[in-house]
């Protein structure tokens, strides 16, 4: 019996997901049926993003230079030739030599093409170099390496997960995509209805369309809503009206339509949880887990770090608000503009509002005079890739100025600083209601850097109504590092939201409390209509299994289930296969734990966490020896992951080895010099054998978490020692001390 089974039937928790008796079957039936009908639409879609998102490698889709072409990287000459019909490159494998591999299909097309191997066990891999396919002229029609520090160990080098077609992009550039993952075999067998994004994977499976169809051609009516799909892909708003005193349309109604959801299925950074759940006619995150406003996604006003797909810059706009759609700008079958750029803000924006003279500030006609280039700017990604933000920013200099975000004035004007801008800007706009000091950016700034009023002023933008519900979430979710009595109170009315990415927030923003409060807090989410919700609610509370009453097990057994069914769906990664590791140990099923954690590093080696809680549950059994050599494997496979060296000296600190302990600590503090935990320990770790090095690092710490703690911390070993600094750091420790606490350091170093 596989390890999946086993967890299914050792909690007793089967759900069985039946279809109404009444409902119609519906296939797939292809791009090419539509023609017939769609011509102007086909042709629309002829060439673009959509059409040629995968190609099968032939001579008409590869971009790229395969005339034996050489690109010579890191002093190494890789090869792209031909042989025959096919298509094959000789480049350097994971195990250092150099192999012949067959391109089997091709990814996108510009401004930049990218090329797939597959190999014997169904993995599909991206190369890593890449066809630039912009004109000469503007240096492209070159090969490049995408990732040209990426290490053999990284997740993102070409044969490991983070460049694995069938998890990571298939969903999104084939149509109707199975995975069809063996969790037993570690292969995939994957299939689509179309190689690229046809037709259907917007409209849905067409075949009752298509009967629909051929009834009207034989003189019979359309007899459904949507004309045989289940979904309506129009505009949320049909008609934009003037108001008195607005520069701005208004919507005249919204109606709820599928079309957002639909676009955003793809266009949005977010992680799939099944292939089955409808997020269509149900929630979004029935059946993707949408990615919030994060410091890895996101600077903290919003606007795009790294690359976001566009849907959570959306979500916090006005314009998503007012019910603005994908197609109100785009045309959904070439995925251009569908109207000229400087014409598609003139739609609703009243035009003689926003003129240079009253508005840009900058000569008519020129790029600093356009929309975009002052609330879309473009951010270039893969290097080559330009992408416009669609947050929609307003230009804010002042906040620039206190939490170094970026601003669009001095993006430019490279030469200017941020209180020039903001100057401008007050010249300009004297009564601009956008110089807000409630705005959330200083919020989540103030929680990246530990701010002691940061939990309040969290909490109070979680409860602004003003705000956007994902940055509400967001700012719910930042809970977790700031807990208190306010926030309780915020996480007990976010459950009860009706936004399922409040309520989500909830379950991450209550991770702080213990089991009492947060079974209190959660515990109702664990039926919660919205897939993502409650089996991150079950996720969340099976940590606690042991603690938990029969009751509660029985109360967490359902949404447990499907959670159990989310990692066995993502088996094919590491984190999914920890988790499963992770339930069985909260079960007190150790061997099943060992045996999930070992998969897991098995499917993805460089994952750290399958290593950590491995060698967490070796300790716990006494087994420290053990603990440490898991440890360490693990830094071989991922060096770059901070908590393994880190961990590993604690381990050798539990085995009586504190000076070999010292190059782990230093190890994981030069990995990850912005973690104050590890500067922390590393200096009290260095306190008996270099006490000058120990001060810098517990300064160190106390820099960059502004905890007092730590600064107490450093006081504390100087007065032992009776440093020549100590009574510099026990003065500088007073604004944060008692005067109990300072007078009693001080009474030491007499």
């Amino acid at each position: 019996m596989s390890i999946f089974t086993r967890l299914l039937r050792s909690a007793l928790l089967l759900v069985l997901f039946t279809a109404s008796s009444a409902a119609l079957a519906v296939d797939y039936v292809g791009t090419e049926t539509c023609i017939r009908c769609h011509q102007d639409a086909y042709e629309a879609w002829q060439g673009s993003h959509h059409q040629l998102a995968m190609q099968h490698a032939s001579e008409d889709a590869i971009l790229g230079d395969f005339n034996n072409a050489q690109f010579t990287f890191n002093d190494k000459i890789n090869r792209f030739y031909t042989k025959g019909e096919q298509f094959w490159v000789n480049i350097e494998g994971p195990d250092g030599q150099f192999h012949d591999y067959q391109i089997k299909y091709t990814f996108g097309v510009t401004p930049l093409q990218q090329y797939m191997v597959e190999f014997d066990d169904g993995r599909v891999q991206l190369i890593p170099f890449t066809w630039d396919a912009r004109p000469k002229q503007e240096g492209g029609q070159r090969w490049y390496h995408l990732y040209p520090e990426m290490a053999k160990t990284d997740e993102f080098y070409w044969t490991n997960t983070g460049q694995n077609w069938n998890f990571m992009c298939a969903d999104c550039h084939s149509t109707d995509l199975k995975k069809n993952y063996n969790a037993e075999t570690n292969q995939y067998n994957t299939t689509w209805a179309e190689i690229s994004v046809g037709c259907e994977a917007c409209h849905g499976p067409a075949s009752e369309h298509l009967a629909l169809a051929n009834l009207k051609q034989d003189g019979g009516e359309w007899n459904n809503k949507h004309f045989g799909f289940d979904r309506d892909l129009s505009k949320a708003v049909k008609e934009w009206v003037y108001q008195q005193d607005n520069s701005t349309l208004q919507p005249k109604a919204i109606e709820h339509t599928q079309q957002v959801p639909v676009c955003a299925q793809c266009h949005s950074r977010r992680i799939q949880l099944s292939e089955k759940n409808d997020h269509v006619n149900g929630a979004f995150q029935d059946r993707y887990l949408l990615s919030m406003i994060t410091p890895q996604l996101y600077h903290h006003d919003g606007q795009i770090y790294d690359e976001d797909y566009v849907y959570g810059s959306y979500l916090q706009t006005k314009m998503a608000e007012k019910g603005v759609s994908c197609t109100n700008c785009h045309d959904p079958h070439s995925a251009q503009l569908k109207v000229p750029e400087q014409a598609v803000c003139a739609q609703c924006h009243v035009a003689a509002e926003y003129l240079p003279d009253n508005h840009t500030f900058h000569q008519a006609d020129s790029e600093a005079s356009k929309c975009t280039t002052c609330h879309m700017p473009e951010t270039t990604y893969m290097q080559v890739d330009p992408r416009r933000d669609h947050s929609w920013q307003i230009p804010r200099p002042d906040l620039s100025k206190h939490i170094n975000t970026p601003n669009v004035c001095t993006r430019c004007h490279t030469d200017q600083s941020n209180q020039w801008a903001e100057d401008a800007l007050i010249k300009w706009f004297p009564d601009s209601r956008y110089r807000n000091p409630q705005h959330f950016s200083i919020a989540f700034y103030a929680s990246s850097v530990n701010h002691p009023s940061a939990g309040q002023m969290l909490s109070y933008i979680a409860q602004d109504q003003a705000q956007s519900n994902i940055i509400r979430a967001s700012a719910i979710q930042r809970l977790a590092n700031h807990p208190n009595k306010d926030a309780i109170n915020v996480l007990a009315s976010a459950v009860k939201d009706n936004n399922d990415m409040i309520r989500l927030g909830a379950v991450k923003g209550s991770s702080a409390y213990p089991l009492a409060d947060r079974w209190k807090l959660i515990s109702p989410l664990l039926n919660d209509p919205v897939y993502a919700v409650r089996t991150e609610a079950a996720g969340a509370l099976v940590a606690y299994w042991k603690a938990l009453s029969a009751q509660q097990r029985s109360a967490l057994a359902s949404a447990l289930a499907e959670y159990i069914e989310i990692q066995t769906f993502s088996s094919d990664r590491g984190a999914s296969r920890t988790n499963l590791g992770n339930i069985h140990r909260a079960q007190g099923h150790y061997q099943l734990a060992i045996e999930a954690y070992q998969q897991a590093i098995k499917v993805e080696p460089n994952f750290a966490n399958s290593y950590i809680n491995l060698a967490d549950l070796y300790r716990a059994q006494k087994n420290e020896p053990l603990a440490f050599n898991t440890l360490m494997q693990g830094i071989k496979a991922q060096p770059k992951a901070a908590i393994l060296s880190y961990s590993a000296g604690l381990s050798l600190l539990r085995q009586n080895q504190p000076k070999q302990a010292l190059d782990l600590f230093k190890k994981a503090s030069t990995v990850e010099p912005n973690n104050p935990q590890y500067w922390l320990v590393y200096g009290l770790s260095l306190e008996k054998f270099d006490l000058l090095k120990a001060d810098e690092a517990l300064q160190q710490a106390f820099d960059i978490s502004g905890n007092p703690d730590h600064l107490y911390a450093r006081c504390e070993i100087l007065v032992k020692y009776k440093s020549a600094g100590a009574p510099a750091c026990i003065e500088a420790l007073k604004p944060y001390a008692p005067d109990t606490l300072i007078q009693q350091l001080n009474s030491r170093l007499k």
